[in-house]
């Protein structure tokens, strides 16, 4: 049998790092001896301080890039003084010290808060009574919070005319609010009159930082709050709660007024108009009977016999005309018959009404018709008249 020996000849030895990196190192110091000995001239002096000057101006240049983004503005200012405001977009300046950049964000809504500070919006905001309590007209104490917002129109204003705009801004809008709310009652200021006196505010801090040129534009003026102290507020509730009853009971009366007023007037105008119908109804009637007794006397002025016959028969007529009873004339000193249509339709009536009123007869109701009707009899029968 033979045996097998392990073959150790052919195993790969572990790399020496060491001595690769001294070979590698040996090679590239070697190639830069060469290119130093090759080219001596650029490793003088002069020119490495030359190169490294160069080098130090082309960042020091560099460094005057600058990017102004979109809403912001860029003030150049020269060893302090203002040079330029530049508009968006990529600029260059030269390079400090000699000139320095400011970027501005023109477009930001910025608040100011007086009288509280709102620090999360999920929290109750704290009063600061130092700023918010104030003194109206009428000697009364309210409690007052606003809140100014307000924005930059013009960036070199902003950072050089006014030291700490947003501590004047503060300190100019409480001095305004102080003085519009002491030129007003408190029940103006409570109630109807918070637009007005928010409007006063905004118009008067405008001016006054238009007058310091600080580059500011205000942008609104909210009365976040106004109330009585936190010790009069039940006092206050009940003096308001009477106010309303007050005027709902004005409104009440008012409406009761714009609804009687106007039928009074009415009914005053209709009784003018018919008083005036009656006036030309009675004017024109005695027009008619004037002008009537004006034809008479020409017709009775040309045949008196006639026109007095006519008068006393229309006169007979109309007399005659309202009378129920009935004279026939017979011939001449003869007898006249009278006949009393008057009681005989009345007895007719009663006649009816009783037979209706009482449909059972009996002997002794038969009785009273037949005497009823001999009644009758006798007064329809002709009166002899001498």
């Amino acid at each position: 049998m033979s045996s097998e020996k392990p073959n150790t000849t052919n195993q790969t030895p572990p790399p020496d790092w060491k001595a690769e990196f001294d070979k590698h190192w040996h090679k590239v110091s070697q190639r830069s001896a060469d290119f130093y000995n090759g080219h001596k001239q650029l490793f003088k002096l002069s020119n490495i301080g030359a190169a490294l000057g160069g080098a130090v101006a082309l960042t020091w240049l560099a460094s005057g890039v600058y990017i102004v983004d979109e809403g912001n503005r860029g003030v150049v200012t020269r060893f302090g003084a203002y040079s330029e405001t530049t508009q968006p977009g990529p600029h260059w300046h030269m390079p400090l010290p000699i000139e320095k950049v400011k970027i501005v964000n023109v477009e930001q809504q910025r608040f100011i808060e007086v009288g509280y500070r709102d620090s999360s919006r999920f929290a109750k905001a704290a009063t600061i009574p130092q700023e918010s309590l104030m003194l109206t007209s009428d000697e009364n104490i309210i409690n007052v919070r606003l809140a100014v917002q307000y924005q930059i129109n013009n960036a070199k204003d902003y950072l050089f005319n006014v030291k700490d705009n947003e501590a004047t801004l503060k300190q100019l809008t409480e001095s305004v609010e102080r003085a519009v709310i002491g030129r007003n009652n408190m029940d103006f200021v409570l109630t109807e009159g918070r637009s007005e006196i928010v409007a006063e505010i905004k118009r008067e801090i405008q001016s006054a930082m238009d007058e310091y040129h600080a580059g500011v534009t205000i942008a609104s003026v909210n009365l976040q709050d106004a109330q009585p102290p936190e010790e009069v507020q039940g006092s206050f509730e009940d003096a308001i709660r009477a106010r309303e009853d007050k005027q709902r009971l004005i409104n009440e009366a008012e409406a009761y007024s714009n609804e009687i007023i106007p039928k009074a007037r009415g009914a005053a105008s209709r009784l003018m108009q018919e008083a005036e119908a009656f006036e030309a109804e009675k004017i024109a009637k005695a027009k008619g009977e004037t002008e009537r007794f004006d034809q008479l006397l020409v017709e009775y002025e040309k045949s008196p016999a006639i026109t007095r016959k006519r008068l006393y028969l229309e006169a007979k007529e109309k007399l005659y005309s309202g009378s129920n009873k009935i004279l026939i004339e017979s011939e001449r000193n003869a007898s006249q018959f009278y006949m009393p249509l008057p009681a005989t339709n009345q007895a007719a009536n009663n006649v009816v009404s009783r037979s209706v009123a009482e449909p059972e007869f009996n002997a002794d109701s038969v009785d009273k018709g037949n005497a009823h009707k001999a009644n009758l009899s006798s007064d329809l029968r002709p009166s002899r008249s001498k």
